[in-house]
């Protein structure tokens, strides 16, 4: 391997987030396993938890996902019992996702996520949070890039 290559495998940013990604979800297993929810379930949760009722819309855009994409991660959490899905009665279009009672109680469990998290990633907090601020600009950054005229689809 050159490690001057501009092309070379280990040097690329979207190399690493790539694995990076699948290891931290990998790793978020047997903490949430226990929960009896998945980690896609757990963000989901984790907006609910915050926020207590959102419509579909809300929800997808907190998470950056496609409605399509949740909607059946939310029947899954519907049908273990953590969460609602109710018309709005102010506009009938709106799909309003609540917190059933369990749901609520879970949060208790899930607090200690984090702690368990950093001990398994063998990570300091100063680390995580120093970590998640790039992590944040680099989102920022690849939106804008996109915002700009950026071609979100690879070229042929």
């Amino acid at each position: 391997m050159n490690p001057h290559d501009p092309l070379a495998l280990e040097r690329q940013v979207c190399f690493a987030l790539t694995v990076a990604s699948r290891g931290i979800v990998a790793a978020y297993k047997p903490v949430l396993d226990p929960m009896g929810i998945t980690h896609p379930q757990y963000l989901v949760l984790l907006a609910l938890w915050e926020h207590r009722t959102l419509d579909l819309r809300t929800l997808a855009e907190l998470l950056h996902q496609e409605a399509s994409t949740l909607s059946p991660l939310i029947k899954r959490l519907e049908a273990q019992g953590l969460a609602r899905r109710e018309r709005s009665s102010a506009d009938e279009r709106r799909l309003e996702i609540t917190l059933t009672e369990a749901g609520e109680a879970l949060r208790a469990r899930a607090e200690q996520v984090p702690v368990r998290m950093a001990e398994r990633l063998g990570m300091t907090p100063t680390e995580l949070e120093e970590l998640h601020r790039s992590m944040l600009r680099l989102i920022d950054a690849s939106q804008i890039s996109l915002d700009a005229g950026g071609d979100p689809t690879p070229a042929a």
